[in-house]
């Protein structure tokens, strides 16, 4: 008692009072702290927030920056639609219908020469029925039978390519030849496919269609009025394609260093960024229906929902990747905490590994004591591999960062098999 007696007389002998304006400048600081850590959590908490609400727009402007303005990507993207049935059928009906419109039998006969309309019309009359629908029969199964054609796969790429171009140049304003604007339409010429039809029926016996006039079938692309809505929104995402996603990044995680709390900060931005891709894809899906419900009466509904959904293929990829890589951040944040579930999970996956290292009897020698002491080191150095290779990959889907992230926990594991702490003595480390 006495020592503690002499001790707090001398600590309070040795400290002369506070002024009260000292006493005012200590309250004040101490004041001053709780209401920093609110604004810096406030902030935090809005950054988050507004990379949430640019994930979905990131994902938009990289489809269109690296999907829709890029030739070749979009020639690669609806390449595969010249082999579905659905598109197949369609463009088989639209053709047929394009060349009978402007059949003429009677003017297509008065061109024939007279010693040879004898076996015209014996030709025409073999096809069974009134003259029309027979023809109608030959040139439908003459389309059918070209669409389903290694050459009209070659000639639905070249088309496309010109038709790529043509909206590209209806959006920046650069028009291309290979396209014609009429009016108030944008619209894609699809005569080099009545002309391959034409050539067609001719070998199959039916000479009168080469008399058959230059048939210009016009596709509508889109509509100028759009065109003018559409070009200023279409010009923004393409060159917000290439750093709209870096800032998005770059506020998240500015978001998270603010936080009084990063690890949990870091695991609810990963889940806010993941559910911000989750509602543009539910959107994606909604609008589709919403899209092919509003079609003409005389457009192919099937044909329409195949298209749009090869389309937006590479958005939908690019919803579910970011999906997939803010659960697996979520997960790794997580697991590395000190949250008594992720302190259970991290001691199960340590004790079975370390009861199948036991069970199989391995003398690990100098190994187990060497990982043991750089085992911190070995977990960021496996890590930090999986970032870089998901970073070098050119277009990471959701399976590729699910098999890196498998890749990252067997290599985990193999440290954890490795490390022998009974050798190299000391704490058992975390997985981070």
């Amino acid at each position: 008692m006495a020592g503690d007696a002499d001790g707090t007389h001398s600590e309070g002998a040795s400290q002369a009072p506070l002024g009260a304006g000292e006493r005012a400048k200590l309250d004040a600081l101490r004041a001053g702290l709780p209401a920093r850590h609110r604004l810096r959590s406030a902030l935090s908490a809005v950054l988050i927030v507004l990379a949430a609400l640019l994930a979905p727009l990131s994902a938009v402007a990289v489809w269109v920056a690296d999907d829709m303005a890029n030739t070749d990507r979009y020639v690669r993207t609806v390449a595969p639609l010249a082999s579905k049935p659905e598109v197949q059928a369609a463009v088989a009906t639209t053709v047929t219908d394009a060349v009978m419109q402007r059949i003429d039998i009677d003017t297509l006969l008065s061109q024939v020469a007279p010693d040879k309309r004898p076996g015209v019309k014996a030709a025409l009359g073999a096809l069974g029925g009134p003259i029309t629908e027979g023809i109608r029969d030959l040139v439908h199964q003459t389309v059918a039978s070209f669409v389903a054609s290694d050459a009209f796969k070659t000639l639905w790429t070249q088309l496309n390519r010109r038709t790529h171009a043509a909206f590209i140049g209806a959006l920046t304003g650069n028009s291309d030849s290979a396209v014609r604007i009429n009016g108030d339409a944008v619209t894609l010429d699809l005569a080099p496919v009545v002309e391959q039809v034409k050539e067609r029926l001719v070998d199959r016996g039916l000479t009168v269609a080469s008399h058959i006039p230059r048939v210009h079938t016009d596709f509508t692309l889109l509509e100028s009025d759009d065109v003018k809505r559409a070009r200023t929104g279409f010009r923004v995402l393409q060159l917000a394609g290439n750093w709209l996603p870096v800032v998005t990044v770059l506020l998240a995680g500015v978001g998270v260093l603010l936080a009084a709390r990063r690890r949990r900060a870091l695991v609810t931005a990963a889940l806010a960024i993941a559910a911000g891709a989750a509602v543009l894809g539910i959107g994606l899906t909604v609008f589709r229906i919403v899209y092919l419900d509003h079609l003409p009466t005389d457009v192919d509904e099937r044909a329409a929902g195949v298209v749009y959904d090869q389309i937006v293929h590479f958005l939908r990829e690019t919803v579910r990747t970011v999906i997939v890589l803010g659960v697996v951040v979520a997960l790794g944040a997580w697991l590395s905490g000190a949250g008594r579930w992720a302190a259970r999970v991290r001691s199960a996956w340590e004790s079975g590994l370390a009861a199948a290292r036991e069970a199989t009897g391995m003398s690990l020698g100098p190994v187990g004591p060497w990982v043991h002491r750089y085992r911190h080191l070995l977990h960021w150095l496996v890590v930090l591999v999986a970032v870089v290779v998901l970073l070098l990959w050119s277009y990471p889907t959701g399976m590729v960062i699910f098999w890196i992230a498998l890749a990252a926990l067997a290599a985990l594991a193999v440290v954890e098999f490795l490390d022998d702490r009974r050798r190299g003595g000391g704490p058992k480390a975390s997985v981070p």
